[in-house]
């Protein structure tokens, strides 16, 4: 290979779409709907009342985008179809996945949960118009980076040779929300414009139909630094340069950046973090309630609530975006219009 290599993101993408297609990712990784049914529970509940504060469409489309095993929308059908089934009636089911493996997955967890045929889509632009609710859980985060270093007044960007980082002269993105932070010389600043590009897509089509989303990932809130591009094979952290495609290649969400984007006229809420969401949105009552129900998984059900939502686990790590717009009132698991608290993981990574 000539030149300084493949440039992180191109590299990035082409592993991911490797080794989604031919690797079981959950074998890894567990995610939040795998710890819990609560998890998708709440979502569903959370689309109920999203659907009504919206006025009730009739039809509205319910989308998932990186919708993995399907566990997260089974759980939502489940308790869409029990307690709010008008909800559910209204319902178009639509699914961002470009994996073929795991779409075969996710109809499969769908086909006794759901009683409406479910669609499948590699774009969000794909998805018919109309009103929408989106729920993107660990979707963001899977996005290619692109990764710039601080050389005095300017910067160099890091590209993938022969399983090792090398650096060469780029340009940064013009305008992108992150340049004016003041990084310090060698350390490293990430942008994911593929993330910006669907967030102002998402944005773009709230504008043009009422309509809401929750955005759950790991990352920050704050203007930050570093390098956070991680790897997982076979459940460990591993080098992500070496065997592209055999491991699952992820970095930390700008929520910030993500905020700064959304087109004007949509309502941001938040980040949160995941433990504040899923407390306003019932977790400890739906816990009890299934403590009660079954006394002998009592203390494992408590455990995975924790687990969720417990501030020294996936609580604090994990937060939380919504979008909306054309909304009666606050959107639910949120305290105030562009509500960030600014916290997230400081200055630096």
């Amino acid at each position: 290979m000539s030149g300084p290599g493949e440039r992180l993101d191109h590299f990035m993408a082409r592993a991911n779409a490797a080794y989604y297609a031919g690797c079981d990712p959950f074998v890894d990784f567990i995610t939040a709907p795998e710890i819990s049914q609560m998890f998708g529970e709440l979502l569903g509940a959370w689309v109920a009342v999203v659907w009504d504060r919206l006025g009730r469409p009739d039809p509205f489309m319910l989308v998932e985008a990186g919708p993995g095993r399907g566990t997260l929308m089974a759980d939502a059908q489940r308790l869409l179809r029990r307690v709010a089934p008008a909800c559910h009636k209204a319902m178009r089911l639509h699914m961002i996945e470009t994996s073929p493996r795991l779409r075969g997955v996710q109809a499969h967890a769908l086909r006794d949960a759901t009683a409406v045929p479910v669609c499948w889509h590699g774009d969000l632009r794909d998805v018919p118009d109309g009103p929408m609710v989106l729920l993107a859980n660990e979707f963001l985060d899977a996005l290619p980076i692109r990764q710039f270093v601080r050389r005095g007044q300017g910067w160099v960007e890091r590209f993938v040779r022969d399983g090792a980082f090398m650096h060469a002269a780029s340009d940064f993105p013009a305008g992108h929300p992150a340049c004016v932070r003041p990084v310090p010389e060698g350390d490293v600043l990430e942008t994911c414009q593929p993330a910006l590009d669907f967030v102002h897509a998402l944005g773009t089509r709230l504008l043009r139909w009422s309509g809401a989303a929750a955005l759950i990932d790991y990352g920050y809130d704050a203007p930050a630094w570093g390098d956070s591009l991680q790897a997982l094979r076979d459940g460990r952290p591993t080098d992500p340069l070496q065997g592209p495609g055999s491991a699952d290649l992820t970095a930390h969400v700008d929520f910030r950046a993500i905020a700064d984007h959304v087109p004007r006229g949509v309502d941001v809420w938040g980040s949160v973090t995941q433990g504040d969401f899923l407390a306003a949105l019932g977790l400890a009552a739906r816990t009890e309630q299934l403590a009660r129900a079954a006394p002998a998984q009592a203390d494992e059900i408590r455990a995975a609530a924790m687990r969720l939502a417990a501030p020294d686990r996936m609580g604090q790590l994990f937060r939380v975006m919504g979008l909306s717009s054309g909304l009666a009132g606050d959107l639910p698991g949120f305290v105030g219009r562009r509500a960030g608290d600014g916290t997230g993981r400081g200055e630096t990574r």
